[in-house]
Formats: structure tokens, sequence, C-alpha cells
């Protein structure tokens, strides 16, 4: 599993169009905003500072399939969250978790021949206001939240990622070692 934070950018899914990005290239550009067609599921979405994104990479075959999978990590999301006293759920239709019918993490995995990749975004200090340049997630009137909306204080990003490291582990059946990305293997 890889856990990040990325530079500003929309990321354009395999359902996504880029008529879901409401501002001119000017714009972005002047933003720091980069953008990127990804064949993840999903529409667009943005990932910047402040937000939580783990890519589990995975065989899920031995987990009940691609729908479970993604049903496993929302669950993930939400024991996460109530480690701090934030009440989430699931919205029926929609992929993702909400609190108080905001949007606070999204999911959009690929799966190839049984490997799971892409995974989650979770906000927990992003500056919210990049949202408002795009639909996000192809919900024309969602609205995006963070723990630290929620929590009304800054969040440790170090302290929240052990959370979910720890609730994934646990949910999968895993075993999780820290690493140094130096120390990964490469795929020759």
């Amino acid at each position: 599993m890889l856990l990040l934070q990325h530079d500003h950018v929309y990321t354009v899914g395999r359902t996504g169009s880029m008529s879901e990005i409401n501002a001119s290239p000017e714009f972005l550009l002047d933003l720091g905003i980069s953008i990127y067609e990804t064949d993840r599921g999903g529409q667009v979405t943005y990932h910047g500072p402040g937000q939580l994104i783990a890519y589990p990479i995975i065989d899920i075959r031995s987990l009940g399939g691609p729908l479970k999978y993604v049903r496993t990590l929302e669950q993930i999301i939400i024991k996460t969250l109530s480690d701090y006293n934030i009440k989430a759920l699931t919205n029926a239709g929609f992929t993702g978790v909400w609190v108080s019918n905001k949007k606070i993490a999204a999911i959009g995995v690929k799966i190839s021949r049984g490997i799971a990749l892409h995974g989650i975004s979770l906000n927990i200090n992003p500056d919210l206001s990049y949202f408002e340049h795009i639909i996000p997630c192809g919900l024309l009137k969602a609205q995006i939240t963070s723990m630290e909306n929620v929590l009304d204080k800054q969040m440790d990003m170090d302290t929240v990622s052990y959370s979910l490291q720890y609730h994934l582990g646990k949910e999968l059946g895993l075993t999780l070692i820290d690493s140094d990305p130096e120390e990964l293997p490469t795929l020759d």
C-alpha cells in the first residue's frame, strides 16, 4: 500500500469527462493545478496537500470481488473516522463516505486480473476551495467536507494515516510493514 499526498491535481477517471472541470486551462495553470486522465473507476476528483491518499495494491479475488472490496474500503474509512468521533456513513447508490450529507472520502479503483490498484482519498486538512472548480465524482450538487471542518481543528496526517492503516490491515486480514519508498522493489 502506498500512502501519500499529491500536489494539486484533478484526475479524470474512466467514466469522467473534461467537461466536469469548470475552469479554463489558464485559470488552473494560475492555481498550479494539473489535470491527469487515469484508468481508475469514477469521474473527476481533486487530490492535493492535506488529503491522505491510500493506494492498496492487492489481489482481491479471495475478498469477494470488486463490489465487496469497494464496500470494505468504505467501512475502513468509516472506522477510521470513528476513531476521531466522526459519525460517517455510506450513501445508497453512491461510492464513497459522507458526514452529514457532505462527502469526506472518495474511492476509485481499477481491477486488472484480480489485482486492485488506485484506492482511497480521505479529506483530512485540504483546501476545499479546489473542489469548487469541478463536479466532484459527477455529483452536481455535492458538498465536500474534511476532518478539519467537522472537528474544527487541524488534524495530524500521520496519526490519521496510522488509524487508516490499522483498519485496512484488520479488515483485509493483512499485516502491514512500514517501508521507506526507496527500499521498495522495482518493477522491471
